[in-house]
């Protein structure tokens, strides 16, 4: 009895320090890099209110557990999450939220500690809400994301990563956002602040999940014009479920961009899954894209293996 008591109470244990450890915010391990040391771009911030977590009650959970909403975001920043042992790349992560609140643990920190376990460094971006997106209704969310993806360049040496490997992963409007700076990056959309800004902000791979604002539903899933795709931008990952609420077309119609401009591209669709699972795995297939991703980058060279 004592031996089974002993088991549930370092399950439990594990638990607990895994919620701990993928709460926002993050633990003081991690460094926190404020995105505009003289202030953001633009006459005034996103949000005048302060920041909190909007999430009650009675706002839905997601597997079981809450999800950390968090609003008025004017402030941005970078929280830098290194791994033990580091294989070179790096991955800048959009949390998703409608440009509205950002999913801080589920899109975010959650995301971060499943990277360093694969010897992925992370830079987890609280980029500026409500109303910063999508490109070009406001340009606000892209200018952090372009910004920061100089950053983690700029200070490549400093965090362990290869300058030639950083990517970008996106949630829902994270996924648009990281299709943005995907396909915005020949010029920056701010006056330049710094060294970082004379670097390409060009994500060398893209992980799109659940994307949002890429097909006009009320134009016949037209793909949008916004989202100028080249032969040049970037290798990406595609994922979404059939029934998905935001639209399904919106992950398929920008695989067939890419694939008609020359892009290296997977594309991966489920029947069933909806919409803002996060990495939280369920009984839907759809949840362990996880490990597709991570053979994903093993296959076009960012992580060590297949060749």
């Amino acid at each position: 009895m004592r031996r089974v008591v002993a088991v549930f109470l370092m399950v439990a244990g594990c638990a607990v320090a895994w919620g701990q450890s993928s709460s926002w915010p993050a633990g003081a391990e991690h460094a926190v890099v404020k995105l505009w040391p003289k202030g953001v771009p633009g006459a005034a911030a996103a949000a005048t209110a302060p920041e909190v977590d909007t999430s009650t009650a009675a706002s839905e959970k997601i597997a079981g557990r809450p999800v950390v909403r968090l609003g008025n975001v004017s402030v941005p920043t970078l929280t830098v999450y290194v791994p033990k042992v580091s294989n070179g790349a790096g991955v800048v992560v959009f949390p998703g939220g409608g440009y509205s609140i950002l999913a801080m643990d589920l899109e975010g920190t959650e995301v971060c500690e499943w990277l360093n376990s694969r010897g992925v460094a992370c830079f987890l971006l609280k980029y500026r809400v409500p109303g910063t997106g999508p490109y070009p209704k406001s340009a606000a969310a892209l200018e952090d994301a372009q910004r920061a993806v100089g950053m983690v360049r700029a200070r490549a040496g400093e965090w362990k990563v290869d300058p030639k490997k950083i990517g970008v992963l996106g949630f829902s409007a994270g996924a648009h956002l990281a299709a943005a700076v995907s396909t915005h990056y020949e010029t920056r959309l701010y006056a330049k602040v710094d060294a970082a800004d004379e670097l390409s902000c060009r994500p060398d791979f893209a992980v799109v999940v659940y994307p949002g604002e890429m097909a006009d539903a009320e134009n016949g899933m037209k793909f949008s014009a916004d989202i100028p795709v080249t032969r040049d931008t970037p290798p990406t990952f595609l994922v979404q479920a059939e029934d998905d609420s935001v639209h399904v077309e919106n992950a398929v119609d920008y695989f067939l961009a890419l694939k008609g401009a020359g892009v290296p591209a997977e594309l991966h669709v489920y029947a069933e899954g909806g919409h803002g699972y996060g990495l939280r795995r369920t009984k839907l297939p759809v949840t362990g894209w996880p490990d597709l991703v991570d053979e994903w980058m093993k296959t076009i060279g960012v992580t060590p293996g297949v060749q």
